[in-house]
């Protein structure tokens, strides 16, 4: 069951789905609060608090009513949607939760008259880029950034 994110008190719950499910990507590629501190697996509450106080659409996905997934989506334009901070903890990954959570995400975008969802993943993350591609992303470029030790892969899905 996917529920949006109502009130301010939910955000802990957002915040530690975030950065339990994260600090596995961050483990992988060697991140650190000292190398990148901006990575998601390192995220504040005040960061997480101004994206809700923004308006971001904020969602938990609930496994036998614990909530063991996370997303949130931006709006770019009236066309454009970027997807957020999709999360699964790790222990209920390959369940199909990731896919349910794109899914509902789709149907939200489309709820709200948008045609296009963008997404940012570490590039050299070849396991996820090429699960966004099954799902239908298409990669759109790529761009480095001085303050980030990875390579940002850019990919879209029309709708």
């Amino acid at each position: 069951m996917i529920k949006q994110v109502k009130n301010k008190e939910q955000l802990n719950i957002c915040l530690e789905i975030i950065r339990n499910s994260f600090i596995t990507v961050a483990d992988e590629f060697g991140l650190t609060e000292n190398n990148c501190p901006s990575h998601t697996a390192f995220m504040t509450i005040d960061k997480l608090q101004k994206q809700f106080d923004d308006g971001r659409p904020m969602f938990l996905f609930y496994q036998d009513a614990v909530p063991v997934g996370y997303f949130s989506l931006a709006k770019c334009s009236d066309d454009e949607w970027e997807l957020n901070n999709l999360a699964v903890l790790p222990e209920y990954r390959h369940l199909g939760i990731g896919k349910a959570l794109v899914d509902y995400a789709i149907s939200t975008v489309k709820n709200h008259g948008g045609n296009k969802i963008s997404i940012g993943i570490i590039e050299e993350n070849s396991t996820l880029k090429n699960w966004y591609l099954k799902l239908g992303f298409n990669h759109i470029s790529t761009r480095k950034f001085e303050h980030l030790p990875f390579t940002v892969g850019l990919m879209e899905l029309n709708l």
